[in-house]
């Protein structure tokens, strides 16, 4: 059996400036954000093939899945990878909600010493 003081010990000496928690979001914000999410791969692999149109469905995603799921950092690199030409036929929305929604998001410690 592990010792509970261990755990805290390991914890100040942890110099991390982020923590990552687990956010608790509403069964319908999630499944809105995995349907948001799973729409945008389908439509975005079919455009593939005219990245300027790939760029706005993903502009349109990211600002769609900001207002179901609040400021998440994990989205940013989900957008930079899908405004890369030939990548977005990965399904990078998809597994960035499913992050969040497992992981939560790093959040950075204020004023904790």
């Amino acid at each position: 059996m592990s010792d509970p003081s261990a755990h805290s010990e390991l914890e100040k000496r942890s110099t991390g400036t982020t923590v990552s928690t687990p956010l608790k979001f509403s069964a319908l914000r999630l499944a809105l954000a995995f349907v948001i999410a799973g729409v945008s791969d389908v439509v975005g692999a079919f455009t593939s093939l005219a990245p300027p149109i790939g760029w706005a469905v993903d502009a349109v995603t990211a600002a769609l899945l900001f207002v179901t799921l609040g400021w998440q950092w994990l989205l940013l690199p989900g957008l930079v990878l899908e405004a890369i030409p030939g990548v977005g036929v990965l399904p990078f929305w998809l597994l960035v909600v499913g992050a969040i929604a497992v992981l939560g998001t790093p959040r950075p410690k204020i004023g904790q010493h």
